[in-house]
């Protein structure tokens, strides 16, 4: 089954377009008998896309933190629950289950999230396609840091073809059908 790991929010942010893309992202991946991997949580822009995706048909696998289980509520409607050791042991559970990544807007969480896979992706741990989700530019200055890491000699010339930024939801879908095929 094609697994599409998404990082967000576990807050809902300022623009109400962002809760909108997560119901339509789920709906999609749902829709499609893909699996979504998540972190886990009921709350913010994650619980939106967990419950949209079941909705639609789809199957979640939601991997949190012991720790996290009160703070991000613990998500036990879906189709598995993992709840990991730690951070590290989400990260790498996560990245394992998964065929491809969308980051949707988020917090230093979801930056700590797709840096990571940024990084494995750089030192050849994978080639997974990694897609961010840029309603109104929000991921802009993302790319700008990384624009300036390569500028300044610290990344490879090529570092900022590992990501992809996407402006809205049916061009992320479409996107993932194309590496699916």
């Amino acid at each position: 089954m094609f697994s599409v790991c998404v990082f967000c929010g576990s807050r809902f942010g300022r623009d109400p377009g962002h809760e909108r893309d997560a119901r339509e992202l789920g709906r999609m991946i749902g829709e499609r008998g893909w699996r979504l991997v998540y972190g886990g949580g009921s709350v913010g822009l994650m619980g939106v896309v967990a419950d949209s995706v079941m909705t639609s048909g789809g199957s979640v696998l939601g991997i949190i933190p012991q720790r996290l289980m009160q703070r991000e509520v613990g998500k036990g409607d879906i189709s598995e629950l993992v709840v990991s050791r730690g951070m590290f042991d989400r990260k790498e559970r996560m990245i394992a289950e998964s065929d491809s990544f969308v980051a949707m807007p988020g917090g230093l969480g979801t930056l700590d999230e797709l840096f990571e896979v940024l990084t494995l992706k750089q030192l050849g741990y994978h080639e997974k396609p990694i897609l961010l989700l840029d309603r109104g530019g929000f991921w802009s200055q993302t790319t700008a840091l990384v624009d300036h890491v390569i500028a300044q000699e610290f990344a490879a010339a090529d570092a900022a073809s590992l990501m992809e930024c996407i402006d809205d939801v049916p061009d992320i879908i479409r996107r993932l059908g194309n590496i699916n095929a």
